[in-house]
């Protein structure tokens, strides 16, 4: 069994995925969470290369494998951190640097990360990812993206429903389709990855449906009980 390392979403603290790394540890796995603050995303604001998050990310990788002995890691993203580990992977300059995370991860799993975005600030580093490295770019890497179905984005209705909207139109160029609240089904999924959707699932730890308080995420243990199986290589 792989050690697994998990990377933060966009200005989302280490903390919120401690019940995640919990619960992956009960089931026998050895990992660590990126340990960011959500200070930790602020130089990287307005677009700004996200070198920061992956300096912290390659060192917790090399403390993983030091500790564990093992030649490699699995690697989950959740949101922008699935992105940003794409750029982690890769074996061309990023800013001045080669990261060739590719070379110490076996497996990448994304959990709602928009892949595409059309946003002005975040459309950089995208285009930079999915020129260079497009799809499920590394055959000898594992791509798994997940994606939820729970809510359907429409301009009308309540505050949170054009909230919706806008995020999925913002990310995809189409507002009326599927997502998980944040990020569009389409927009989840890479090119030749293993593509999961599952029904009902929200984008983030924290519900902020009224109605649905307890709804799941990609991290919820009922959710993880039907993607852990491709933590195993």
């Amino acid at each position: 069994m792989l050690p697994v390392v998990i990377l933060p979403g966009y200005l989302a603290p280490a903390s919120d995925y401690y019940p995640l790394r919990d619960e992956l540890r009960r089931l026998g796995w050895r990992v660590e969470v990126v340990p960011l603050k959500v200070r930790s995303w602020l130089p990287t604001l307005g677009g700004r290369p996200v070198t920061p998050i992956l300096r912290v990310l390659e060192a917790t990788v090399q403390s993983v494998l030091t500790t564990s002995g093992a030649s490699h890691v699995t690697l989950i993203g959740h949101s922008a951190g699935g992105w940003i580990s794409r750029i982690y992977l890769g074996d061309q300059p990023y800013e001045g640097q080669v990261w060739a995370g590719q070379q110490r991860v076996r497996i990448l799993i994304t959990l709602g990360t928009p892949h595409t975005s059309q946003e002005r600030w975040t459309r950089r580093n995208l285009e930079f990812v999915n020129t260079t490295y497009p799809g499920a770019y590394y055959s000898h890497i594992r791509y798994v993206c997940l994606a939820g179905k729970a809510i359907y984005g429409t301009p009308y209705g309540s505050f949170a429903n054009w909230l919706t909207y806008q995020s999925y139109k913002l990310t995809s160029g189409e507002g009326a389709c599927w997502g998980d609240g944040v990020t569009p089904v389409a927009a989840s999924h890479l090119a030749g990855a293993h593509n999961l959707t599952y029904d009902g699932v929200l984008h983030a730890p924290r519900s902020r449906l009224r109605d649905r308080p307890d709804a799941p995420w990609y991290g919820s243990p009922e959710i993880i009980a039907s993607w852990q199986s491709y933590l195993d290589i």
